[in-house]
């Protein structure tokens, strides 16, 4: 009985995370009408950071931090200018440069990305699955930027699509390295927003960026920095600490994308392009065809070849 009440809790929390995430786009669209992507950095930056330390007053492991610093004080400022400061920045600007539906699709190949770099970084053998799936996945990229004009190769914004491909493979580069970070997830996390903090800080007054913006600029940052860089991200650990299957509560995410184009097009306005919806069907389905289970011949020469 234990074990299916966590279970239920572990789908609550895995729900609150995704449909958390969902707003994520539209907030950063809405955001940049009275921010900088680099201002929106820094006080989304701010507010992750105050909602994190909440968190651990919570838990009463504030007085963990020092200690944690200490011990991780290299890996927590090498992780901090990935993650934030690079991701978020890089990210920004291609939403700043594209429609919210087109960066948000885009962005969602990070998961590929991940696979494919774990082939030089963790010396991973590239199946053949995955091949497909990331011919699958680049061609829905190529839909979205040339807005299905495939034979022009014009794309609506190049400068835009590559920023969003490059958030991907800081997304995907800090995970694989994360597997090996040996801080607690949420200590971990918030260091990581510490030591980015000064960086954000400085490139914004480097700009002549740190005039105080209107209102509606500080609550989008308040809201980003909570709900997509702080408390979601504990809601999502919690839901995987409780689940009885991790995959179960992993493919929630798939709800995430089309959440989240509703909400653009009612929250940014934005109606939403035949070329988006054809372009994100082939990225989710390229993830999907990812995580098809092998044959068993398949299987077995996956392994003898790997012998």
């Amino acid at each position: 009985m234990s074990l299916q009440h966590n279970q239920k809790k572990a789908y609550a929390f895995g729900l609150g995370a995704v449909l958390a995430w969902s707003t994520v786009a539209s907030a950063f669209k809405l955001s940049l009408q009275y921010l900088s992507p680099m201002q929106l950095l820094l006080y989304a930056s701010i507010a992750s950071l105050l909602a994190l330390l909440s968190i651990l007053a919570w838990q009463r492991r504030l007085p963990e931090l020092a200690a944690a610093f200490r011990a991780h004080w290299k890996s927590s400022l090498l992780f901090g200018a990935v993650n934030p400061f690079a991701y978020y920045l890089v990210l920004f600007q291609a939403y700043s440069l594209l429609p919210a539906q087109e960066a948000q699709a885009i962005n969602y190949t990070w998961a590929l990305t991940m696979t494919l770099l774990a082939v030089p970084l963790l010396k991973q053998a590239l199946r053949l699955q995955d091949a497909a799936a990331a011919l699958i996945c680049y061609l829905g990229v190529l839909v979205i930027g040339t807005r299905g004009q495939l034979l022009e190769l014009h794309f609506s914004n190049q400068l835009g699509v590559l920023l969003a491909l490059c958030s991907t493979l800081l997304w995907a580069g800090y995970w694989i390295f994360n597997t090996r970070d040996a801080r607690e997830p949420v200590l971990g996390l918030t260091l990581n927003f510490a030591c980015s903090l000064p960086l954000s800080l400085a490139w914004c007054a480097w700009h002549g960026q740190l005039a105080l913006p209107a209102w509606q600029g500080l609550a989008g940052a308040a809201y980003v920095g909570a709900l997509e860089m702080g408390f979601t991200f504990v809601l999502w650990l919690t839901a995987m600490k409780l689940t009885r299957s991790t995959a179960s509560i992993a493919n929630l995410i798939f709800l995430s994308p089309l959440v989240s184009l509703l909400l653009i097009h009612l929250l940014v306005g934005e109606a939403i392009l035949p070329s988006t919806l054809l372009g994100l069907a082939l990225i989710l389905g390229g993830l999907a065809a990812q995580k098809l289970p092998l044959g068993r011949r398949a299987r077995a020469q996956l392994a003898d070849g790997q012998s």
